[in-house]
């Protein structure tokens, strides 16, 4: 890749992943709002009907996808029509099996046992998701590889909006869990209408096993990592569905999501645009390490503040509002689930960097190790210290990301605490200013407010104070980008 191709690269990278994360942002805001609204109508065991049925789709998902289209992003040259053809016929039988199956799983009554009949409507409208959702996988594939994330946010803005329009209308309207029904169905069709309308493609099918075979040797390693991932994740909460009491399994569904959402706010918008950034930077090892340090440091500026702020403040915002009362319970699990992000917000953009410049085994190493962790800790947690020892282990087995640190090394010098410890330094000092103060926190809204806002000053001031200088500088290099004159995009 020439000069001027890197630095075409580098300008679209920013461009598109500022326009993705500021509309990434409004989704996030219009999620958090639906899930302060569902928290106070839903009971917990509507969040733990959904998180069951969840946890299936999950697992189902791994079938609907052999790691083909991950490695049409990562692969450096143009893919053909006919391998977009391939890949398409594929997916596109795969997701109609998972439909049937999702048949077969509503019609054996396995699922209403623990769930009601509410569980198989809300399994059957996922399910018809699958083949809906594969119309759009070329079209975002094509979408990625231009780095026109601008565009490829607006279906999922549309999708967001019903969805939780639909949800949060039926909720108040006293539908309870069968409100998400009607949202997943809707939200599905529209998003491949958008989706089509955004970006058109020569749709067909095509059974090149010659092209299929020269895309799987990456493409199995992913999806085997995916396959961990599930059985670590989906398969381990889905068995603890079915043991577990349906209230309790709330609370933990509801701890798990409610500390998502940083997560999903800040790694998972940076990580969407850096994946094919970093597979197009994989043979220039300095551009490559710029990218990767860039991405820790504004990942950590944004993720390590909220989620202090989520665990200082959420006993006395229970406290404070009788509605949401009923989630007390679930406090150790939402502190512990929320500080296992922290290490996440490093390991993610790591283990990222590892498949995208096709290293893709030692991401697979890491997987195993946290699978095995998740399943030999879990379990012990669980019995010793009840539902909350879930999020306990989560919290304790995080620590082992740091193996992701020393295994991206080897391929990419990166200085990853230059990047990270002011960040860290001021969320302590903004912590400890919190902790100090959390007896006033709970005597009024008022109080709570002013709480949040000495919070929010407190790391803003030791941030500045010691690394304003890096912040001016980083936040500089970005803007800079926008007046960069240079060639024609890619």
């Amino acid at each position: 890749m020439k000069s001027n191709e890197i630095q075409t690269l580098k300008r679209k990278s920013i461009l598109g992943a500022a326009s993705y994360f500021g509309r990434s942002v409004f989704l996030q805001g219009i999620g958090f709002v639906s899930a302060i609204i569902l928290s106070a109508y839903f009971i917990p065991e509507d969040f733990g009907i959904y998180g069951i049925v969840l946890s299936i789709i999950g697992i189902l998902i791994f079938f609907s996808d052999i790691g083909l289209a991950s490695t049409l992003i990562q692969k450096k040259e143009q893919p053909s029509l006919t391998e977009y053809r391939s890949v398409f016929t594929v997916q596109f039988g795969l997701s109609v099996l998972i439909f049937f199956a999702c048949i077969v799983v509503a019609v054996s009554g396995l699922l209403t046992v623990k769930t009601g009949e509410v569980g198989n409507y809300i399994l059957l409208a996922l399910g018809i998701s699958f083949p809906l959702a594969t119309l759009k996988t070329i079209p975002s594939i094509i979408l990625e590889r231009k780095l026109l994330f601008s565009k490829l946010v607006i279906p999922q803005i549309v999708e967001q909006i019903t969805f939780h329009a639909i949800l949060v209308w039926l909720a108040i309207a006293g539908w309870g869990a069968f409100a998400y029904v009607p949202a997943v169905l809707t939200r599905s069709t529209l998003g491949v209408v958008v989706m089509f309308a955004i970006q058109r493609w020569k749709i067909g099918f095509s059974s090149n096993w010659t092209v299929l075979r020269s895309l799987l040797g990456f493409g199995v390693k992913f999806q085997l990592n995916d396959f961990l991932a599930r059985i670590k994740d989906q398969l381990f909460f889905l068995i603890l569905g079915i043991i577990l009491p349906l209230k309790e399994n709330g609370f933990i569904q509801w701890s798990k999501n409610w500390s998502m959402y940083p997560y999903n706010l800040t790694v998972n918008n940076v990580m969407a645009i850096t994946f094919p950034t970093f597979s197009r930077l994989q043979d220039h090892p300095k551009q490559l390490q710029t990218a990767v340090e860039k991405s820790l440091f504004f990942i950590t500026l944004a993720i390590l503040p909220i989620l202090g702020g989520m665990v200082l403040f959420i006993s006395p915002l229970l406290e404070l509002f009788p509605a949401y009362g009923k989630w007390q319970p679930a406090i150790p699990s939402f502190i512990f689930f929320t500080l296992s992000i922290g290490w996440s917000s490093i390991s993610s953009p790591l283990t990222t960097t590892l498949t995208a410049i096709g290293q893709i085994n030692y991401t697979l190493k890491l997987m195993i190790i946290w699978t095995v962790l998740t399943w030999v800790l879990s379990p012990l947690l669980l019995f010793w210290l009840g539902y909350n020892g879930i999020a306990l282990a989560a919290f304790l087995i995080s620590f082992s990301s740091v193996l992701s640190i020393w295994y991206v090394k080897r391929f990419v010098q990166l200085r990853i605490w230059e990047q990270v410890w002011r960040q860290l330094f001021a969320t302590a000092c903004m912590v400890a200013v919190g902790l100090l103060g959390s007896g006033f926190w709970v005597h009024s809204v008022w109080w709570l407010l002013l709480g949040m806002v000495l919070c929010g000053l407190t790391y803003t001031a030791a941030l500045l104070l010691f690394g304003k200088s890096v912040l001016i500088a980083q936040i500089s290099s970005l803007l800079a980008v926008r007046t960069e004159k240079i060639g024609n995009s890619e």
